[in-house]
């Protein structure tokens, strides 16, 4: 599990230090760094996976697309060194990056020093890691097989984190998967995998099941809904019923089958979700984490954060949460002066409260809410 994070002359980050847990997330205005912050290990995951982190840092690749040196490096950096490193299970991992020429249009920084060596490889460049990224796959009429992504190495996505694979994954590992109880869905029984997909996609839409399916050379996605009575009901392409189903389910499969020390990033979980959806995605976000599994969260939904702070009050009153002691909220800030990223850990204090709440941090409501009242 990762325990720091340093992020130095990187986009608009000039220095800044990230102490992680279990389960941390990233909150903030557009354009605050957020977005900077996964970028780094899924820059530094895809170069390492691509065999050239020992050659300089693919800026371009399966993860990530930054794009070239100018738009990776700090506008108001001290030097032209980009600096990432971090610490996990107490080992320490360091690289510097600089570019040979100013006016150069390159994908790739040199590498000046990494203490990465042969036989020492963190448990983030492993295969036990998912990337869902806010340009997750629409609803599609079909789908590809990627049988080496899938049942090898165990993705949702073959790229970019659009989990494109999600109805693969789901038909082969349907029967395999066994999910763990701490993450059983009210009071359902079955903890096969589909079954309980199933179940937490009903925090989207009342009844629903989820049917992955062959079709020719292609997988599909379908969904019927319960019925009194009803033991056939009618199915419906992923196309023809709610876009929150679709964008809510390669984030339910990632947490129902992740293992204790993975690692799961999720970009705006509550795209296209009711509160009461995002609330209770949350939730189960929440509960993942307390089992061991480290999750990087990036929203912008009071609901998200709401959900987790209850996480938090639920497991303090005996119930299936999350400890307040393996959350952390960061709020991250741009400085106008100075164009960098400023980033203000938030802690939660107990009975889901946070110890400081900073100017922008979900507030918007409350200041509406004393307009419209005249307050």
């Amino acid at each position: 599990m990762i325990t720091r994070l340093h992020i130095e002359n990187y986009k608009i980050h000039k220095n800044t230090i990230l102490n992680l847990k279990n389960l941390n997330v990233l909150t903030g205005q557009n354009s605050s760094g957020k977005s900077s912050i996964i970028q780094m290990l899924l820059l530094l995951r895809q170069s390492y996976l691509k065999g050239e982190l020992g050659n300089g840092l693919q800026l371009q690749g399966d993860l990530c697309n930054v794009g070239f040196i100018d738009d990776a490096l700090c506008k108001y950096a001290d030097g032209d060194i980009i600096k990432l490193g971090f610490e996990e299970d107490g080992d320490l991992f360091n690289w510097e990056f600089s570019q040979k020429n100013h006016n150069l249009l390159q994908n790739m920084i040199p590498t000046l020093k990494s203490n990465v060596g042969d036989n020492v490889v963190p448990a983030t460049f492993s295969t036990y890691f998912q990337y869902i990224s806010a340009s997750r796959w629409s609803p599609r009429e079909s789908y590809p097989i990627n049988t080496s992504a899938v049942e090898i190495n165990k993705q949702l996505s073959s790229e970019l984190g659009i989990c494109d694979l999600v109805p693969h994954y789901l038909y082969y590992f349907r029967k395999k998967e066994v999910v763990n109880k701490e993450l059983k869905y009210n009071d359902t029984e079955s903890l096969d995998l589909i079954d309980q997909v199933s179940a937490w996609e009903n925090i989207v839409s009342k009844g629903v099941n989820v049917h992955p399916e062959i079709e020719g050379k292609a997988f599909v996605l379908k969904y019927s809904f319960n019925k009194p009575n009803d033991y056939s009901p009618n199915k419906f392409y992923a196309t023809n019923v709610g876009y929150g189903l679709s964008y809510a389910l390669p984030i339910i499969v990632a947490l129902l089958t992740a293992s204790a020390n993975s690692l799961i990033i999720i970009e705006n979980p509550e795209i296209h979700l009711h509160p009461y959806g995002q609330s209770e995605l949350a939730k189960l976000i929440a509960r993942t984490a307390q089992t061991g599994v480290q999750i990087i969260v990036e929203t912008h939904s009071d609901h998200i954060i709401n959900g987790i702070l209850v996480a938090t009050k639920q497991f303090e009153n005996g119930k299936k949460g999350i400890d307040k002691s393996k959350v952390q909220i960061f709020n991250c800030k741009k400085n106008d002066a100075t164009q960098t990223a400023e980033v203000t850990p938030i802690n939660i204090i107990g009975d889901g409260k946070i110890d400081v709440q900073p100017e922008g941090f979900f507030d918007q409501s409350e200041k509406d809410l004393s307009y419209l009242l005249g307050f």
